[in-house]
């Protein structure tokens, strides 16, 4: 089972919470069946610590967590995310996050491609629009 996409932190709660049209909810069942989700550690931070998060929902995110491979922030990560800060004018989350896709040589999935568009070399996909 190898891996082709990193889900940005947006595609992870509207995959939980359902909230994908018809189209998107398609690509992504079809995405499940071949692979694993991918995250950045960032992700799985972002998750954790959202604030209105009931305990459910929070069961719900560590489940997903643990269903999918994380990616830490390894050496050549890190590197790559202050190059494109250095570029770039993007928040440091997403800065890690495209810096991962890109170490990685993963899609990005994300509602935000405004966020990532810039980023010379970034493949994008946004799930609403497939």
């Amino acid at each position: 089972m190898g891996v082709n996409y990193l889900w940005d932190t947006n595609t992870v709660i509207y995959y939980l919470q359902q909230q994908f049209p018809a189209n998107a909810e398609i690509f992504i069942d079809e995405l499940l069946i071949s692979e694993r989700p991918v995250i950045s550690a960032i992700t799985e931070i972002e998750l954790l610590c959202w604030k209105t998060a009931t305990p459910y929902d929070l069961e719900i995110l560590r489940n997903f967590i643990n269903d999918s491979l994380v990616i830490e922030l390894e050496k050549e990560i890190k590197t790559k995310t202050a190059e494109i800060r250095r570029i770039h004018k993007i928040k440091l989350p997403d800065a890690i996050i495209a810096a991962t896709a890109s170490v990685y040589g993963l899609t990005l999935l994300s509602r935000n491609i405004t966020d990532f568009n810039a980023i010379i070399g970034l493949k994008l996909i946004n799930p609403w629009e497939k």
